[in-house]
């Protein structure tokens, strides 16, 4: 296999050169850029066109779901492959279907991480052990999650709706009409059969959009 070239993509300085020196240990692997939002991912991505992309979901403002459905538009084969602490099935297949190749959760061990951007720059899907686990026993349990009904567009409006952000915020940050939030808040509420915002705010920790450190406050 040819070298391979990574976009790192992690809101935190720190974290990013831990897991620099780690795949640049590796033969072959060299790391091109690094990027710390969604839109420096995408411009990032376009200058830079990296074999994969190592993206955290967790970043300031629009999420790493936000990124991966700009840089696949942007690129239809674009090798995009999730890092991130969020261990949930539901976060994962809404991953999948905004377009990633790959989910691996930072729980796991870094040669996990490795095979997987092995596994994801050759074309192939690739999956963290507690995440396939996870997803399997979901499957025989028939359970459903919240946010099996919203598109990923719609669960990133979810997660900032709820994280307090005002409609004009969230239309800036998405490049969007306030009216189209708005439309899409309303369509998430009906979705979810959420009563009220408030609602709303508890279905979404419930699902864990908010992060595994959010408490809900009635």
């Amino acid at each position: 296999m040819s070298e391979v070239t990574i976009l790192l993509v992690d809101d935190h300085p720190v974290v990013r050169e831990g897991y620099r020196r780690l795949l640049e240990r590796q033969a072959g692997f060299r790391v091109v850029a690094e990027a710390e939002t969604a839109a420096e991912a995408y411009r990032l991505f376009r200058e830079t066109a990296p074999s994969v992309v190592v993206m955290d979901l967790s970043l300031g403002g629009p999420s790493g779901l936000e990124a991966i459905r700009n840089i696949r538009q942007w690129d239809g084969q674009a090798r995009i492959l999730v890092f991130t602490m969020h261990q949930g099935s539901a976060f994962a297949l809404k991953a999948f279907e905004a377009g990633a190749a790959g989910y691996v959760t930072k729980s796991s061990a870094p040669s996990e991480l490795v095979a997987a951007v092995t596994a994801v720059a050759r074309g192939r899907q690739a999956v963290s052990a507690d995440i396939a686990q996870e997803l399997a026993a979901e499957r025989l349990a028939g359970k459903n999650s919240p946010l099996d009904d919203l598109a990923p567009r719609e669960v990133e409006i979810l997660r900032l709706v709820a994280s307090g952000m005002a409609t004009e915020a969230i239309a800036e940050a998405l490049h969007l009409s306030p009216k189209t939030v708005q439309n899409y808040h309303y369509g998430i509420k009906a979705k979810l059969g959420a009563r009220n915002d408030a609602h709303l705010v508890w279905l979404a920790a419930s699902a864990g959009v908010l992060g595994a450190g959010f408490r809900f406050e009635p």
